[in-house]
């Protein structure tokens, strides 16, 4: 593992890079917390800054440009924008329903958006498995299957 690519990289790579990362570290307590206590509400208004952050700093990321300067993925960052905006209304409005399948699908577009970025050749993935990126990667997979499959169990237990 290096992290020189990732301190070598342009400002909004590194802002982009905290920020998914913060909400992903937060994601597990998001979860798991009782939900509607303030601990809820706190851990959730962090959890959607840092994901709009994740999102609004991707468009200043334009390496792979297939549509003008822009990519694919950054239909994802619309479409994470818009479920925040969508979940955070639907909190305040007491729509308990419609909050958490806004925040479930943000919660997926992380985590494949995450999965994404450790593809062989990708930034992230030439820092963490320096010499091993198709195991990395193959690593990932699992883990973010088993991550989906939990957090798919969690959302339909609720």
């Amino acid at each position: 593992m290096t992290i020189d690519p990732i301190l070598s990289a342009p400002v909004a790579v590194q802002l982009h890079l905290l920020a998914a990362l913060a909400a992903l570290a937060l994601t597990p307590v998001m979860l798991l917390v009782a939900k509607g206590t303030p601990r809820h509400k706190a851990c959730g208004r962090i959890w959607v800054a840092a994901m709009a952050l994740t999102a609004a700093s991707s468009f200043w990321i334009a390496e792979i440009r297939l549509i003008g300067p822009w990519s694919p993925i950054h239909i994802l960052s619309l479409i994470t924008l818009f479920s925040l905006f969508e979940a955070v209304r639907a909190a305040r409005k007491r729509r308990v329903s419609t909050h958490k399948a806004y925040i479930f699908g943000a919660m997926l577009g992380l985590l494949g958006a995450g999965l994404f970025t450790l593809v062989p050749g990708r930034l992230l993935s030439d820092s963490l498995f320096a010499g091993f990126e198709t195991l990395g990667f193959s690593a990932s997979l699992v883990i973010g299957g088993a991550g989906l499959f939990w957090l798919t169990l969690r959302w339909r237990r609720a």
